[in-house]
């Protein structure tokens, strides 16, 4: 089967707080994307690797995204076709993907795997888990993890603008979202054009035509990248890896 990544990196960093998007962000002595690309360059299983980005990145992401092309012949495409929202961003990516899929190989519908540009704690082992998961599978799958945190649901404080607990939320079948989230082409096209800028996820646009993905278990490292204090986290899980690689 043909599989294709899709990495919507065109966000711009606001929450964050950083002058420069956070996927651009140097940790451990590489970029932040440079990380989230790594295990899917390693894997012979994918086709191609997409990367949706907007029309200006530093100079440090084009560079190395010019230095990785090299070092995997028409295994990288970078595509400027950021656009206002994530599910706008996947859209114009899926719609290069499908021209130029069909156009190379002579499949129109092949797997295509969302990931989240800021969640460099993918690894090779849960991208296989994955892939494993869409054999035979009618939909589609993504990875995710079971919540284990109680969970509560807030409200205002009458008088004043402090938030308060109005109830605790049972967490019994609750999954936290993660990426990849595969899906086949035309399916995750057509979901993303009749959402339009509403979903958070892609799994989300596939729930809303009325079908039903697959959860397959991810990890706890493979969190995204959203407060300053995850990148010091990142830090020392990259620290570990590479360590481990010596």
């Amino acid at each position: 089967m043909s599989i294709q990544v899709l990495i919507p990196a065109g966000g711009t960093g606001s929450r964050f707080g950083s002058s420069v998007p956070k996927q651009f962000l140097t940790l451990g002595g590489k970029l932040v994307i440079e990380w989230t690309l790594a295990p899917f360059l390693m894997l012979d299983e994918i086709d191609c690797i997409w990367v949706a980005v907007a029309e200006e990145i530093p100079d440090e992401a084009r560079a190395c995204f010019a230095r990785l092309a090299a070092q995997h012949p028409n295994k990288l495409k970078v595509v400027a076709c950021a656009g206002d929202t994530r599910a706008a961003t996947v859209l114009g990516a899926c719609e290069r993907i499908r021209a130029q899929t069909l156009f190379a190989s002579g499949e129109p519908d092949p797997w295509v795997l969302v990931h989240d540009a800021a969640r460099p704690g993918i690894s090779v082992e849960l991208i296989q888990r994955l892939l494993a998961a869409l054999q035979d599978e009618p939909v589609g799958a993504l990875l995710a993890v079971p919540v284990a945190d109680t969970l509560k649901r807030e409200a205002l404080r009458e008088g004043c603008n402090a938030k308060q607990v109005q109830a605790t939320v049972t967490r019994s079948g609750l999954w936290q979202a993660q990426t990849p989230q595969a899906f086949r082409l035309d399916l995750l096209r057509t979901a993303l054009s009749k959402a339009g800028d509403a979903p958070s996820d892609e799994s989300s646009a596939i729930e809303a035509l009325g079908k039903t993905p697959k959860l397959v278990m991810g990890a706890p490292t493979n969190f995204k990248l959203t407060h300053p204090a995850d990148g010091e986290l990142f830090a020392a899980l990259f620290a570990a890896r590479e360590k481990q690689c010596e």
